[in-house]
């Protein structure tokens, strides 16, 4: 028996996701396609132009939004951010700095400083 090895594919929403980019911003050929692991790779290490420009400029992610923004998407919703931003548009925010946004990032610092503070405790459990 000869073992053959089947290429792994993903839907273009999953490369997308993993590339960090917008999938409905992305050219017409990757949005319809699948996409190899192979293909992933070569995007990740040497990405094309169209590729540099929506990383550069967006339109971006949600996920993407929140972490330039500094704050959880959960927060992008309750400020009322529910599509892609541009990066223009999320710096036009970072200037504003709108009541919403000041209240999320605090949310969030807390929350970090939260998740160290028990990972400090846990580490301080297991040493002892």
């Amino acid at each position: 028996m000869t073992s053959h090895q089947t290429t792994q594919t993903m839907k273009p929403a999953t490369a997308a996701k993993k590339l960090g980019v917008y999938l409905e911003a992305t050219p017409a050929e990757f949005q319809e396609g699948v996409v190899s692991r192979a293909e992933l790779n070569a995007l990740q290490a040497e990405p094309p132009q169209w590729l540099r420009d929506l990383r550069a400029n967006g339109p971006h992610p949600r996920p993407v939004v929140a972490a330039k923004l500094g704050v959880s998407i959960a927060g992008l919703a309750r400020g009322g951010v529910t599509e892609p931003l541009t990066t223009e548009q999320i710096e036009a925010l970072k200037q504003e700095q709108p009541e919403w946004l000041q209240k999320e990032r605090a949310t969030q610092a807390e929350v970090r400083k939260e998740a160290a503070r028990l990972k400090q405790r846990d580490a301080e459990r297991q040493d002892s």
